[in-house]
C-alpha cells in the first residue's frame, strides 16, 4: 500500500506537469492520456490489493476463531526508518541443539535403551540370598542356644544361552540409539546452518533491493528533467516510473523473504 501511495503521488505530479505542458502547447495530448492510463492501472492494483487484504483478514479471523475482522494489522517495519534491519547473530549450535524437542527425544531413547540393557544384564547375573537364624531350648534343665547364618547362590544355567543373546540384543539396540542420536544431531546442525545461510542471503538481497531503489529514483529524476526539457519522450518517463515501482515492490518482497527466513532460523534453533 505504501508503494502504491508513493506511485500515486508521483503520477499526480507528472500529470500536473504534463497537463500544464499540453495547455501551453509544448506537449501532445497523447502524453497526458498515457499518464492517465498508468493512473488507472495503479487504481486497479490498489483495488486488488485491498481485496487481498480483506481476504487475508478473513482467513486470519477464521484461523484464530474471531467473530469478525474488526482488527488492524500494524506494519512490521517502516522502510523510511534507519536502520531497516536489526542484524541477527548466529547462535551456538550445540546449545541450540539441546533445546530442540527432536534432540531431547533422541536422548530419552538412548537413556531408555541403556536401562533396558542393564535390566537384561541383571536378569542373567547370579543371585545371592543371605539369611540368619537364632534358636533357644531348655531340655531337661539344660539351656541351649545357638545361631546360624546361611547363604545361597543361584546361577541361571538353564537360561544362560538365551539370556546372553538377550543381553547382546539390548547392547546392539543401545548402540543403535547412540548412532541414531549422533546422525540426527548432525542433520539438525546442518539444518541450522542452512537456515542461517538463508538468513544471510535474504539480508543481502534486501540490501541490494535498497540500493536498487536509489538507482531507480535517480533514473526517474533524470528522465523527468529530460522530459521537461523536451529531449525525452513520455514513454521513457513512464518506463522510468515503472522501474521505480518495481524496485519498491522488490524491496517489499525482499523484506518479507527476510522475515520468513529469520522465522525459519529461529524455529531451527529451538527459539
Amino acid at each position: 500500500m505504501k508503494t502504491i501511495a508513493a506511485v500515486e503521488t508521483l503520477l499526480q505530479d507528472i500529470h500536473k506537469d504534463v497537463d500544464v505542458a499540453v495547455k501551453a502547447g509544448v506537449a501532445m495530448r497523447n502524453d497526458l492520456l498515457q499518464v492517465e492510463l498508468r493512473q488507472n492501472d495503479i487504481e486497479s492494483q490498489k483495488l486488488k490489493l485491498r481485496n487481498g487484504i480483506s481476504l487475508m483478514k478473513l482467513l486470519i479471523s477464521q484461523y484464530c476463531g474471531l467473530k469478525d475482522t474488526l482488527f488492524t494489522i500494524p506494519p512490521t517495519t517502516d522502510f523510511t526508518a534507519q536502520p531497516l534491519l536489526s542484524t541477527p547473530t548466529e547462535a551456538d549450535k550445540q546449545q541450540s541443539l539441546e533445546r530442540l524437542t527432536e534432540y531431547q527425544l533422541l536422548s530419552k531413547q538412548v537413556e531408555a535403551t541403556a536401562l533396558q540393557k542393564k535390566l537384561a544384564v541383571g536378569e542373567n547375573l547370579p543371585s545371592v540370598a543371605v539369611g540368619a537364624g537364632y534358636n533357644y531350648h531348655n531340655l531337661m534343665e539344660n539351656d541351649r542356644a545357638f545361631a546360624m547364618v546361611f547363604a545361597t547362590v543361584s546361577i541361571p544355567i538353564s537360561d544362560w544361552w538365551g539370556g546372553s543373546h538377550a543381553v547382546k540384543r539390548k547392547k546392539i539396540e543401545h548402540q543403535k540409539a547412540i548412532d541414531e542420536q549422533q546422525d540426527k544431531s548432525e542433520m539438525l546442525k546442518i539444518r541450522m546452518q542452512k537456515a542461517w545461510n538463508d538468513v544471510s542471503e535474504s539480508q543481502l538481497q534486501l540490501s541490494i533491493a535498497e540500493r536498487s531503489i536509489k538507482q531507480a529514483e535517480e533514473n526517474l529524476r533524470l528522465n523527468r528533467d529530460q522530459y521537461k526539457a523536451g529531449v525525452s519522450r513520455m514513454t521513457d518517463l513512464l518506463e522510468a516510473q515503472l522501474l521505480y515501482q518495481q524496485a519498491l515492490d522488490r524491496r517489499t518482497d525482499a523484506y518479507a523473504e527476510y522475515r520468513n527466513r529469520l522465522l525459519d532460523y529461529r524455529q531451527a534453533i529451538g527459539e
